[in-house]
């Protein structure tokens, strides 16, 4: 990842974060796997220095993601759409880290290659960002909402509420659209 490294160590907290919470609740792996996916990616490269194949596996991984999102289901379509959409973008950004060469004093890309195109980028930015605006505006709504806590359990409910799910997409989606910027 390029920019400065206290962004790209605040993108790896968030993406770790966010990553642990959809393995917490179950039933979000792939979530998890795009999570845990953007924290290696956003490792910055003068720590790490991915092999020369690293990208290429990032990017089936993320690809086998994209395709397992759109596989035909009844249930949430808009929701599996957006992870579709999350794994494409991931797919994207890891083929421009391949594609922008060999590293070049500790980081990738300045030679000016790669990088990606800059309308794709810009379509995917422009998504994040909306998607980022609207989800969050949702959960601001929610949030001002009295609501009762639950009487029992209430770590564990509150792990498996829905607004904890829409604040780890809306943090990746952040997190995704930071990553995007760099690029």
């Amino acid at each position: 990842m390029h920019g400065p490294p206290v962004v790209a160590w605040l993108l790896v907290a968030l993406s770790v974060a966010a990553a642990l919470m959809c393995v917490l609740r179950g039933g979000a792996r792939a979530e998890a796997l795009l999570g845990a996916g953007m924290a290696l990616m956003a490792v910055p490269m003068s720590v790490f220095d991915p092999p020369r194949w690293g990208s290429a596996v990032l990017a089936a991984v993320f690809a086998a993601a994209a395709l397992e999102a759109v596989r035909p289901s009844p249930h949430r379509p808009a929701h599996r759409m957006h992870h579709s959409v999350c794994a494409g973008a991931m797919v994207y950004m890891a083929a421009a880290m391949a594609a922008a060469g060999p590293v070049h004093e500790g980081h990738a890309g300045h030679t000016g290659a790669g990088g990606g195109a800059p309308l794709l980028t810009g379509l995917l930015l422009a998504y994040f960002a909306a998607y980022v605006l609207r989800s969050g505006a949702r959960l601001v709504a929610v949030a001002g909402a009295p609501a009762p806590l639950p009487a029992t359990g209430g770590a564990i409910r509150l792990r498996h509420a829905p607004e904890v799910a829409a604040a780890c997409r809306v943090a990746m989606a952040l997190a995704m659209f930071a990553m995007l910027l760099t690029l």
